[in-house]
């Protein structure tokens, strides 16, 4: 790994004038919006390892498992508290039959993934097994349905089977299979990114698919559906006015997929091995997702005033080249703390936005682009991506407070971003809890939470830091980035001052008094 370098431009960039105090005010009276804990959901494709060797390994591994899920992977997602887990893609699910991944497992015909790798699967990971899964998880089950290569009744009967009670087909089949009761199946994805990969249609046409097949989506036995259509790729704002105005209310959710990636074509910068102007360059990347969703919301609230679509950001996420030696269809990347910074001032807009934004699925879960967790062989390792939803999990299903912040500005010579990203909520049982990151690597900010009330008792911190920004934890070092105890905090009156460390990301939980 090559040492991170100043460049001129960043040398040019930090002799700029940088203040080293920020303020934050809390409006805890004005907390009224519940923060959708689907915003921290999971992705989980046929893609690489993430099913196969991340999820699954099968009953008769020599790897721990529990009915053939990893008990290790099992354990550190359910230490997530995941509320929602997309399946089965991505490209894959517009090329992906159902039915081969059903009934006895040494019967089920194999397939050629030509999305990921050109690999053969053996389908022993279908419909069954997921589903299972997210009652294993305790979370909430989004499949996403093939309109790319498939037809309006497997797609009719795909919910039939996993949703229906009464006498039919499919549930007879489901039974026959070993479950006699239905899954409650809440997400419905008509589709996945029908522009590209899943049929390269246009807004008009996929407009028309997604009225015809919605309407065969049926409702069985008090099961119901939140019907998602495959929105627009970054910024392509004709696509969500399309829709828009074509389909409407129609659907329940319209997707929007963002990616901090250089570029499409060629290589994509190293997971790892980056200078200091590639960090800004990843910072002011990430913080673009704001404008591109207020474009996009701007739009829907055009036609659906009340919000009653959702704004579903489904993949998100960094995208980097493949690591060195590994599978090029395979995606698998190292996660730094760079990553981490990306997940922290990603969910923090999330959190602002939670009128319209009803769902997020970061890109993915194990062993793909910004996973949670890595896997080789019997090992497992988990990434600073996954401690930063750890310790954003408290926001799931609190209400959003809003804040004012006022805070340096770093000139990237793109535009400027702020050097602190924060946000704030409001649990059931009145605690407030704040997180917070400090972009800038090597100085320290003074902040100032300003309070309407008096704190009760100390508050409690949570860092996410490491020595430098390209640390990553590997099989060999799995504690390189780990969270820990904070407590570089004074309390004062109605207000509590932090020494916020340089490239850090801090979790506090407060009390008010009564």
């Amino acid at each position: 790994m090559r040492k991170i370098k100043l460049s001129l431009l960043i040398i040019t960039m930090l002799i700029l004038r940088i203040n080293s105090q920020t303020t934050i005010n809390l409006h805890v009276d004005q907390a009224k919006t519940k923060i959708n804990k689907e915003i921290y959901g999971q992705f989980a494709e046929h893609l690489g390892n993430c099913i196969y060797g991340g999820i699954w390994v099968g009953q008769h591994s020599d790897i721990p498992n529990i009915n053939g899920y990893r008990a290790d992977v099992l354990q550190a997602l359910k230490e997530l508290h995941i509320p929602v887990l997309r399946w089965p893609g991505g490209c894959f699910a517009d090329e992906y039959h159902w039915m081969d991944g059903i009934g006895p497992t040494d019967k089920r015909p194999k397939m050629v993934n030509t999305n990921w790798g050109g690999v053969t699967e053996d389908n022993s990971f279908g419909t069954n097994e997921f589903l299972n899964l997210c009652e294993m998880l305790g979370c909430e089950p989004y499949i996403s349905g093939n309109v790319g290569s498939g037809t309006v009744k497997e797609l009719a009967q795909w919910i039939e089977y996993m949703t229906s009670d009464s006498d039919n087909p499919m549930a007879q089949l489901r039974r026959q299979n070993g479950r006699e009761k239905p899954w409650k199946v809440k997400y419905i994805g008509v589709g996945n990114e029908s522009w590209g990969c899943g049929g390269n249609m246009t807004p008009d046409y996929y407009s028309d698919l997604f009225r015809r097949y919605s309407t065969y989506c049926r409702e069985y036995n008090g099961n119901h559906l939140f019907k998602i259509a495959s929105g627009a790729s970054d910024y392509d704002y004709n696509w969500t006015e399309t829709l828009m105005k074509d389909v409407g209310t129609r659907m329940n959710g319209l997707s929007l997929h963002y990616y901090t990636v250089k570029g499409w074509n060629g290589s994509k910068g190293s997971a790892t091995d980056f200078d200091l102007q590639d960090y800004y360059w990843t910072m002011e990347k990430c913080l673009e997702i704001k404008d591109v969703i207020k474009k996009h919301m701007a739009i829907m609230d055009k036609y659906d005033p009340h919000k009653n679509v959702g704004l579903m950001v489904d993949e998100w996420g960094t995208w980097w080249d493949q690591e060195p030696g590994t599978h090029p269809g395979f995606l698998y990347q190292q996660n730094t703390l760079r990553d981490a910074f990306v997940a922290a001032l990603t969910l923090n807009i999330f959190n602002e936005y939670t009128e319209r934004i009803k769902m997020a699925n970061i890109a993915q879960v194990v062993n793909v682009l910004q996973s949670m967790i890595l896997t080789k062989g019997d090992k497992m390792v988990l990434t600073p991506t996954y401690y930063v939803f750890d310790m954003y999990k408290v926001h799931q299903d609190a209400l959003n407070i809003p804040i004012d912040i006022q805070c340096d500005s770093i000139d990237t010579g793109n535009r400027k971003i702020p050097s602190v990203s924060a946000s704030a909520s409001k649990d059931n049982k009145g605690i407030i809890h704040i997180t917070l990151a400090n972009i800038l690597p090597d100085k320290n900010q003074k902040t100032i939470i300003s309070l309407p009330i008096k704190m009760k008792g100390q508050p409690t911190g949570t860092i996410l830091t490491a020595d430098k920004i390209n640390s990553f934890n590997s099989f060999e070092h799995p504690n390189s980035v780990v969270p820990a105890k904070f407590n570089r905090m004074i309390k004062k009156d109605k207000q509590l001052i932090i020494d916020l460390p340089a490239k850090s990301i801090l979790a506090i939980e407060i009390s008010l008094e009564n």
